[in-house]
């Protein structure tokens, strides 16, 4: 039987722990129930702390461990859950987790980690020029901590050798379900999403971001520029009109916003008329086409690809997934 260590530490995230134990030890259980067939586990799930004791999640419940980090004894994978404190601080409260990580490296062992747990790995130096992925919202912390990971927040789930990384908080299934088809195969795997409802083979987290348009920035003329632009997206917007309306060149338009906001003019611009899109599809019951040319766009193509690069989804997958359900 595969032998599972999920890693236990206070402030971590409840349900990256007791979400992930329930699917891996259920794996041949439930769906066997369901189908009228002997019961058959898969994974030997055990949760360790570093002396046994229980745990405190960051929502105030407690988790017993089975065992201690010393009483780990040859485990095919060890899974670091998702840290819900303040990053920093639970990083500087348990060197033990980090060594136990640096160890399971030595040691050739699975490491898996979801989400801002694998904050923990590159702490530990196991990523350093190796992918990974982690929550969207941290992707500039990470880089700023640990320049030497090659990081793609787009991905919900990377693998560099023994080394998997699941990226948004509820992404602990997507990391199961991925590890059960290592192991035991995809019909495994797609019978336990099955079985506990789950939508397999999530391959992106680019449609769960915000953008982030609103960097802090003191230039006055970018931010009236700015105002501008949430107002009249839609609008046919040349750079050269837009400057002759602010009394700049395009060339200093051009540089102003690159210098205040890491962004091209146009590309902002882009990604007002992306937003603006998503929020209709979530909010209306518009046609993608209705919607496009509501933002400004008029060729179908060309927005169904855009809309496709920014979210991971087509115009239709993404309503599907996040659209309000409106009334006959």
């Amino acid at each position: 039987m595969f032998k599972i260590v999920i890693v236990g530490f206070d402030k971590a995230l409840a349900t990256a722990i007791a979400g992930i134990a329930d699917i891996l030890s259920l794996t041949g259980v439930s769906w066997n129930r369901i189908q009228q067939q002997s019961p058959t586990p898969r994974f030997d799930v055990k949760i360790a702390s570093k002396d046994g004791a229980a745990i405190e999640c960051i929502n105030g419940l407690q988790l017993n461990a089975h065992i201690s980090f010393a009483e780990i004894d040859r485990p095919s994978a060890i899974v670091i859950p998702t840290i819900g404190g303040h990053i920093p601080e639970v990083l500087a409260e348990n060197p033990e987790v980090i060594k136990l990580i640096r160890h399971a490296e030595q040691q050739g062992w699975i490491i898996a980690a979801n989400c801002t747990g694998n904050f923990l790995l590159a702490e530990a130096g196991v990523l350093d020029g190796r992918v990974a992925t982690t929550h969207w919202g941290y992707e500039a912390q990470f880089k700023q901590r640990y320049p030497k990971v090659d990081l793609r927040t787009e991905l919900m789930l990377t693998r560099d050798d023994n080394l998997f990384c699941a990226g948004g908080g509820q992404a602990w299934f997507d990391l199961a379900l991925h590890m059960i088809e290592q192991v035991y195969g995809y019909d495994m795997a797609l019978e336990t999403a099955k079985a506990f409802v789950l939508d397999y083979h999530r391959d992106s987290q680019q449609s769960y971001s915000l953008l982030k348009l609103a960097k802090p920035h003191k230039d006055p003329l970018v931010k009236q520029v700015q105002l501008y632009l949430e107002k009249h997206f839609d609008q046919p917007l040349p750079l050269e009109q837009l400057a002759t309306r602010f009394n700049i060149s395009k060339r200093t338009l051009i540089r102003r916003f690159n210098q205040a906001l890491d962004i091209a003019p146009n590309s902002y611009i882009q990604s007002l008329r992306i937003e603006a899109a998503r929020k209709r599809l979530e909010q209306t019951n518009q046609t993608v086409e209705q919607v496009m040319n509501g933002v400004g766009y008029e060729d179908t193509s060309s927005f169904r690809r855009l809309f496709r690069s920014v979210t991971g989804l087509t115009p239709t997958e993404y309503r599907r997934r996040f659209g309000r359900k409106f009334g006959a």
